[in-house]
């Protein structure tokens, strides 16, 4: 019993080294990862640009449509 004890400890101990290794190397390329910050604002600023512009000129469209489709429910009933 003693011999088995002594086994899940030692198994214990080596898994906990191997998940301290992995996130150790993990998080030390996670932190030499250098990301394009510019570009990704440009690309979120047109993507609001673009989807407010396609928003205004559909908004009436879309709205109409919604209307219609509301009152066809209500005239189910």
């Amino acid at each position: 019993m003693n011999g088995l004890l002594t086994q899940c400890v030692k198994a214990e101990i080596s898994l906990r080294d191997g998940l301290t290794r992995t996130h150790k190397a993990f998080y030390a390329r996670l932190r030499d990862e250098r990301g394009d910050v510019p570009g990704w604002v440009l690309v979120v600023l047109m993507t609001t640009g673009l989807v407010t512009a396609i928003w205004t000129i559909a908004a009436p469209r879309l709205t109409a449509i919604l209307k219609n489709s509301l009152d066809a429910m209500n005239g189910i009933r």
